[in-house]
């Protein structure tokens, strides 16, 4: 058996082009996001028109560079800023009038904000940005405090991001799509081309086989994880806050579910293009419906009453409650319950479907 498993890992190396893709598809998501949410990053571009030369101008565009929230860049004029908008290389431009704040009846008080629909995100990240300054000058001025107030309280001292909730996600997608897709198009494939008749022929078992290809596959699972985990917390500065060992075991146990859903798909098709449409139908929704880049709570509820079963879902909730919250996988019994008895119902399938034998 350990003979075949080397033999197996072998022919994974020997196969870059699937080997490229079983990293790379991953890792596009990990290096998209992280551009997007990582370090350094900002909501948008924004211009700074300020033709004022008053003390309140200066403070607002010190403000707006010195939070970090936008890419600033100083602009000449109101039509500089409206070509490069339509030319998409600036989000929103915030112009500040020549008499703005100047004790003069003719004085413009009026911050004026431009930015495209398309870009309307960021825009109404500028205008509330703005707005809360100008109320917190126009209280100093009053001589008077807000009598309602807004007070946040965070439930731990961890700094999280969204590119922290993604990098969980992707992690699971990764295991999910190298194994699924991987066991049901390789099995499909040794179908065939009659290998899986030949071993039989052979004094090699058929839990042998089949035990030295999963374990083949958990050895490139361990590599893909440690790559993601890598680029996201030292190229992203992704904050991992549970325990690694720990988020290896969950993986491999994800990655050992998926494996068997792929010889679940691998025993119910016949040739490798019908391996390959199966294995799409299956991941591509769970991509999208399991959490990977979006919290399932904000699902409606009659949707949301489905997918939490899903194989990938209760599998992300108890990775990202180890990397995000440093929490037991068994804080929560029920997750992993979904996980095992879905691993259980894949066995027991496969277990009856699955054969060598097959033509």
């Amino acid at each position: 058996m350990w003979k075949l498993f080397l033999t197996n890992l072998k022919m994974i190396l020997r196969n870059r082009q699937a080997l490229f893709w079983s990293f790379m598809f991953p890792l596009m998501f990990t290096v998209i996001f992280g551009l997007f949410f990582g370090k350094n990053t900002s909501v948008g571009s924004v211009g700074i028109i300020n033709q004022s030369d008053s003390e309140l101008a200066s403070s607002l565009v010190k403000v707006v560079k010195e939070a970090e929230v936008f890419t600033v860049t100083d602009i000449g004029t109101i039509d500089e800023a409206r070509d490069k908008m339509q030319k998409n290389s600036l989000s929103a431009a915030v112009y500040v009038p020549e008499n703005f704040s100047k004790p003069a009846p003719s004085a413009d008080n009026q911050i004026r904000i431009y930015y495209d629909q398309g870009n309307a995100q960021v825009g109404t990240v500028v205008v509330g940005f703005v707005e809360k300054f100008l109320n917190q000058v126009n209280f100093q001025l009053a001589g008077t405090q807000p009598i309602f107030t807004v007070v946040t309280e965070k439930l731990s001292d961890r700094e999280l991001t969204y590119f922290d909730f993604v990098l969980a996600g992707v992690l699971g997608l990764a295991l999910m799509n190298s194994s699924i897709i991987g066991i049901a198009v390789g099995m499909s494939k040794y179908r065939e081309d009659k290998i899986l008749k030949r071993i039989t022929t052979t004094p090699i078992k058929s839990w042998e086989f089949i035990t030295a290809e999963v374990l083949s596959r958990l050895i490139l699972n361990i590599f893909q994880v440690a790559v993601i985990l890598v680029i996201g917390i030292y190229f992203f500065d992704a904050h991992i806050y549970g325990s690694i060992p720990m988020i290896f075991v969950i993986s491999l146990v994800g990655a050992l579910l998926f494996q068997l859903i792929g010889f679940v798909i691998a025993s119910f098709s016949k040739t490798t293009d019908a391996a390959q449409g199966m294995a799409t139908a299956i991941t591509i929704p769970m991509m999208f419906l399991a959490g990977v880049f979006f919290p399932i709570d904000s699902l409606p509820k009659w949707l949301y009453s489905i997918v939490q079963y899903l194989p990938l879902a209760p599998l992300l909730r108890v990775i990202r409650g180890v990397t995000l919250e440093a929490a037991s996988p068994f804080l929560d019994p029920k997750n992993l319950i979904i996980v095992f008895s879905w691993i259980v119902v894949s066995l027991i399938i496969s277990s009856f479907r699955f054969r060598l034998s097959d033509e």
